[in-house]
């Protein structure tokens, strides 16, 4: 197989969650544990942060990267989901992972993937610690996909946990209430291991000290420290709150020199190191154009709070969700002066446009339909002066399609 072959082989294994959705996800460690048994356990050959959280995650795990990056280390970064290609899960400084390795991992390993029913995102996670593991990084950062406790990434032993925050996510995995959902992350507590909490949340504290106190691991919260105040090229204030886990998360790794100009430096450059995309990410000027990839209520309250902050004649928005996503209570926190463009993304899971555009008249709403994402950035472009501004996002699919 070539490399697309391979990719398009990868995406037809199910259960594939980024495709398909909640019906066809599975959560369990059985799979991953055979996987990496069969590869010789290669999560055990290199050090590790591991992060998990509802919100903030993404941007946690890249700055951590960046910053050790900068001190000059060789850092293995996986995340997910990617926005336009399959390889911007997992990279090294950077820089994404060859094509001839994802080929030869798979043909390596398409028999027993064929013969042990392994999906899509244990794949991927087995190759991204195989690639680590033969690369011999110095660290590697590692996003939870789902969850914590039962996620696939959830085979590391890290050298730190850090859990950014709780919010109501996929709540038909992790729980319909937030102490549930707050057991499920807490999941990535390791014995003896440190674990940062990127903000206090009263409602689920005593969740995560319980589980550090059974593991006799320590527990720090970091918003409720001191930290000499730093700048990121992330959009947001709600990064401040990633930031602070970050920082506080690197000031307790052992052996690993990290001076404070490399945080600065780090912090600032995180977009050039890592790659990120689609965090409050700004796409054109005249009109300014922002894209970004939250989805969920917690993530669309800070994405509200970043556009109070910006000045501007006209206010559009351009929006599309997935089946799964509570898109009537995230319409009701937008603000009621603004023009909406609604869309559905090119995917199966992406939600019917009617439905959306029906509720959207419900609560008054200026709005209009589009059967594809780049009809409605389109409509509102033409319609759009110099001084608007537009926000796309609503799901990783829609940004995907724009960026």
């Amino acid at each position: 197989m070539n490399y697309n072959e391979t990719v398009n082989w990868l995406f037809n294994q199910l259960p594939v969650y980024q495709i398909d959705g909640v019906f066809k996800y599975k959560l369990d460690l059985s799979s991953i544990k055979s996987v990496c048994n069969n590869l010789n356990n290669p999560q055990n050959n290199f050090k590790s942060i591991h992060v998990a959280g509802t919100n903030g995650k993404g941007s946690t795990c890249h700055m951590l990267a960046s910053i050790l990056q900068e001190s000059g280390y060789k850092v293995g970064l996986y995340t997910s989901p990617h926005l336009k290609d399959f390889r911007e899960r997992i990279r090294i400084n950077g820089k994404k992972i060859e094509k001839k390795f994802v080929i030869a991992f798979v043909e390596d390993q398409l028999n027993f993937f064929n013969h042990n029913n392994i999906s899509f995102f244990e794949m991927t996670v087995a190759l991204a610690f195989k690639y680590f593991s033969k690369s011999k990084v110095d660290i590697a950062i590692i996003e939870t996909g789902l969850g914590g406790r039962l996620d696939a990434t959830n085979i590391v032993i890290p050298e730190l946990s850090i859990i950014t925050n709780i919010g109501n996510d996929h709540s038909e995995f992790l729980g319909d209430n937030i102490m549930d959902i707050a057991n499920e992350k807490a999941g990535i507590i390791k014995k003896e291991t440190p674990v940062v909490l990127s903000e206090y949340q009263k409602e689920v504290f005593s969740v995560f000290r319980e589980k550090a106190m059974e593991l006799n691991s320590k527990i720090y919260v970091a918003n409720e420290e001191y930290f000499e105040e730093y700048k990121t090229d992330l959009n947001g204030g709600y990064q401040n709150k990633n930031m602070q886990g970050v920082i506080k998360g690197l000031s307790l790794l052992n052996n690993f020199k990290i001076s404070k100009n490399d945080i600065k430096i780090g912090l600032l450059n995180v977009m050039k190191n890592t790659g990120l995309k689609g965090r409050l990410e700004l796409i054109n000027y005249n009109p300014k154009v922002i894209v970004d990839v939250g989805h969920n209520i917690e993530a669309f309250k800070e994405i509200i709070n970043y556009l109070e902050s910006e000045t501007y004649q006209n206010l559009k928005l351009v929006l599309g969700f997935v089946k799964g996503k509570d898109f009537k209570k995230i319409l009701d926190l937008l603000p009621r002066d603004a023009t909406y463009y609604f869309c559905k993304p090119n995917i199966t899971r992406g939600l019917p446009i009617d439905e959306i555009f029906a509720y959207s008249k419900k609560i008054g709403l200026k709005s209009k339909k589009f059967s594809s994402v780049k009809s409605a950035y389109s409509s509102c472009l033409n319609e759009s002066s110099k001084d608007d501004l537009i926000f796309i996002g609503g799901s990783n699919f829609v940004v995907a399609e724009i960026i």
